[in-house]
């Protein structure tokens, strides 16, 4: 009996003891894993820890070449400092501003030397500054101002204000965010300006005669020779790359469109320049062409010979383009071919006092015209997207051409002073046309 109860005992134990050293072993397991976590854990933040390193090593090393490109910069910066004080605490803008006041018309050089001063001395926030930029940015003449819209541009982005800087002031405003806009307010076509130009300058027969600056101060170009259409890719790479180009030859097949296009167009005085390329009126603010109801202001209209459209590949006589943008500065061009047939009242008023040679702009405050007088009643049109037709060639235009064109003499096609003023079709590239 004592021996059996010895068994039981001795079997109890050995199984006590084999079950604590069974859990035993569980936690030793147990730990292993966790000692092994651990360690995974301790290996991943050493080798977060050698990244961090890395990237504080090469942080040190930008922030140091950053003090290096600052050093200068701060010297600078010291001189822009000490002139804006000097200016700031003398009579320099006070006496610009009193100066200028007796001009009534501005040149576009002038208001952005008031801007610029403006700035420098009132800061970015100034109103006047501002309101001087914009000035400049109506007023330029894309054709041979090109560096007064990027500096007019460039401006107002330091300014705060939305707008968009063109792809070609890009050399000008390194790591800007530049958009292919069109840049100038006005330009399409060999578009100068849309308001007034330059200064005044004195009476000339029946008009004051603005004078503007060296007419060549961009890269010439033409329509015929060494810088002809052809060639205008080698200074304007748009020209020569883009897929999206005007003018464009319209022929079938056609997407009905939807498109609502309206013009209201007002009188105001005459104010014309012959640019080198083209006859341009200058419109006074007022004129507006609505597209599916926003407004688009009428910034100035010109003239081609022959039709830079054509139509089933022929092109008319001549083309009026009426150039407008509205405020997000989108442009779109309005086209009104000119056939030959009777005497257009209109272009009778315009060729009259259109300058024959190149030159400045001229008021003729005594004469008025409103550019509806220009309109065919009938207003179905077909409508793309394009480009200006002019060096640049900036894309993002929206091209409206009327169906219906008006007449225009013989004697008046001849009036006009240049033979031939019309960038060649452009290809389609797979754009839709639409017919309104």
């Amino acid at each position: 009996m004592k021996r059996t109860l010895l068994e039981i005992v001795l079997v109890l134990s050995l199984a006590a003891a084999g079950y604590f050293g069974w859990t035993n072993l569980q936690k030793g397991k147990l730990a292993t894993a966790e000692i092994a976590a651990i360690q995974t854990k301790v290996d991943v933040a050493e080798e977060l820890l050698k990244d961090s390193e890395k990237e504080v090593e090469t942080a040190e090393n930008a922030l140091d070449a950053l003090e290096e490109t600052l050093d200068p910069l701060k010297e600078k910066a010291l001189e822009l400092d000490a002139v804006k004080a000097a200016i700031a605490n003398g009579p320099l803008l006070q006496d610009v501003e009193s100066l200028y006041k007796k001009d009534k018309k501005l040149s576009v050089e002038r208001q952005l030397s008031l801007g610029a001063l403006r700035m420098l001395v009132k800061g970015s926030d100034d109103p006047s500054a501002t309101d001087a930029f914009n000035k400049a940015l109506q007023m330029a003449d894309w054709g041979s101002r090109k560096n007064s819209i990027c500096a007019a541009q460039i401006g107002l982005a330091a300014a705060g204000q939305k707008v968009k800087v063109m792809s070609e002031c890009a050399v000008q405003l390194p790591g800007a965010d530049a958009v292919a806009s069109h840049g100038d307010p006005k330009a399409h076509g060999a578009a100068p300006a849309a308001s007034a130009h330059a200064s005044p300058a004195g009476d000339k027969a029946h008009g004051k005669e603005v004078k503007t600056a060296d007419a060549h101060a961009a890269p010439h170009w033409g329509y015929e020779g060494a810088m002809g259409p052809d060639k205008w890719g080698k200074e304007f790479p748009t020209c020569g790359k883009g897929q999206s180009q005007s003018p464009l030859n319209i022929k079938s097949p056609f997407v009905k469109g939807r498109i609502s296009v309206t013009a209201d167009y007002k009188a105001g005085p005459l104010r014309m320049l012959n640019n080198g390329h083209t006859i341009q009126v200058n419109v006074t603010p007022g004129s507006k062409l609505r597209i599916d109801g926003v407004p688009h202001d009428l910034l100035q209209f010109h003239f081609h010979r022959p039709s830079e459209e054509h139509i089933d590949g022929k092109p008319s006589a001549m083309v009026i383009h009426f150039v407008h943008k509205n405020a997000a500065g989108k442009l779109a061009v309005l086209g009104v071919l000119l056939k030959e047939g009777n005497e257009n009242p209109g272009i009778k008023t315009l060729w009259a006092n259109a300058p024959a040679a190149e030159g400045p702009e001229v008021v003729l405050d005594d004469v008025s015209f409103n550019p509806g007088n220009l309109l065919p009643r009938e207003f179905d049109f077909f409508s793309y997207e394009g480009s200006l037709t002019t060096p640049p060639c900036t894309e993002g235009v929206r091209f409206f051409i009327l169906k219906t064109p008006v007449n225009i003499s013989r004697e008046q096609i001849s009036g006009f002073p240049f033979k031939m003023n019309a960038r060649p079709v452009q290809p389609q590239n797979g754009r839709i046309i639409t017919s309104g």
